[in-house]
């Protein structure tokens, strides 16, 4: 039963990495273009990451509802609908950039978020077929899919940037189309139907309520070190395009650090999922913070083109180890009639922290210092008590469970 419950895992995890290179190609694309557009059409330097910061808040504010909407209706239903908000996102963005509104982008940043929420959700959907032993290599997989989003985005965005009068236009038709195009692989999903299709058994139980869940030591663990991991990542990446063009490089050099970035973050899933399965949940999450600190030291040394490589490319090493880590911590410390409240408060508090974190990094970037170097550094050094934060609970889990186990 076990293999046949791995075999439909499978299928399901090659439609999902598929998705994850297709779709997820926008996701660079916007982070580039995004606090690139918003310095062009705002008002004060300081709100230039806000299109960003838009998408992530769009994020947020969507997980609660649609998490639930999965749990009735399917996860395809509510991929499909990320895909068609990422749609009408890009669509209100362009015309927005093409009159030259700066509300217009926000309001089609915010309707992206739609999308980056369902996103989030391929790595839970790859867990809901898998067998306990295949669902730390099925969250690896689909998250390994980012590595050809990673390739395609930034190199479509180079292509599609300067394709009209008005920068960074093309960027945006070209995000429409990946949406249309990527829709239709959500039809080959054999995903189950949420409560309506668990047996009657598992629907009679009644999950814990928000606040019994969060009291659970594994479950505020996980979410904490996601929010940490992602919320770090998003700060310094979303200033790296502006920090590039700021020291006087170009806009094709911030698409190939981001592009050498999102390969970081999604190549090492290939074998994230063994690495955790050998060496245990927490000891990967602690070292993805490691590696995170590690970046942020770089970057502080110094603003050549190395110094922003190899920065971002650690930046998203430690992101793939510190966010898989706990996603996968997350999924095996809930029940499956929880699952649903689990991943949508989980997303719901993640994004929350991934919205101020780049709306920070705008700040930080532009209003922090009089140079954008001191302001580089500012972002950099901002990451040093959240980590601090990070590392804490896990000591304090471990205890917990020493306490326990005595």
């Amino acid at each position: 039963m076990q293999m046949i419950d791995d075999a439909r895992a499978k299928r399901n995890v090659t439609v999902l990495v598929l998705a994850q290179a297709i779709l997820g190609a926008q996701m660079p694309m916007m982070f580039v273009i995004g606090g690139l557009a918003g310095g062009q059409l705002a008002g004060n330097p300081c709100f230039a990451t806000l299109p960003i910061s838009m998408i992530v808040f769009g994020s947020m504010t969507t997980a609660p509802w649609i998490s639930p909407l999965m749990q009735r209706n399917g996860r395809r239903f509510g991929f499909m609908v990320g895909a068609f908000g990422g749609a009408m996102g890009a669509a209100v963005s362009a015309y927005g950039l093409y009159t030259g509104s700066f509300f217009l982008l926000l309001a089609g940043s915010y309707l992206s978020g739609i999308y980056m929420s369902a996103q989030g959700f391929y790595r839970f959907a790859a867990t809901d077929t898998a067998s306990e032993a295949f669902r730390p290599k099925a969250i690896s997989f689909v998250m390994a899919g980012g590595l050809l989003s990673a390739v395609i985005g930034p190199q479509l965005n180079k292509l599609a940037q300067d394709a009209f009068v008005v920068p960074f236009l093309g960027s945006y038709l070209a995000i429409i189309l990946l949406n249309l195009v990527g829709v239709g692989l959500f039809y080959w999903l054999d995903l189950p139907k949420g409560s309506r299709s668990e047996p009657k058994a598992v629907t009679a139980i009644t999950g814990r309520s928000r606040r019994e869940l969060l009291r659970d030591p594994r479950i505020i663990v996980a979410i904490i070190c996601g929010m940490v991991s992602y919320a770090l990542m998003n700060l310094v990446m979303t200033s790296t395009p502006l920090a590039v063009v700021g020291c006087g490089f170009t806009t094709n050099n911030a698409n190939d650090i981001v592009s050498l970035h999102v390969i970081a973050m999604f190549a090492p899933s290939f074998f994230t999922g063994h690495l955790i399965a050998r060496f245990g949940v927490e000891k990967i999450i602690a070292t993805g913070l490691v590696i995170l600190a590690m970046a942020g030291g770089v970057a502080i040394a110094g603003v050549e083109l190395t110094n922003f490589f190899v920065a971002l490319f650690l930046l998203g090493l430690g992101w793939n180890f510190g966010f898989i880590g706990a996603t996968t911590m997350l999924a095996g410390a809930h029940r499956p009639e929880e699952r649903g409240q689990v991943q949508g408060l989980n997303d719901m508090l993640v994004f929350g922290m991934v919205t101020l974190a780049s709306l920070a990094g705008g700040g930080l970037l532009n209003c922090a210092g009089g140079t954008t170097v001191e302001g580089w550094n500012a972002v950099n050094l901002a990451m040093i008590p959240f980590l601090v934060l990070a590392g804490a609970s896990l000591i304090w889990l471990s205890r917990q469970r020493r306490v326990v186990v005595s």
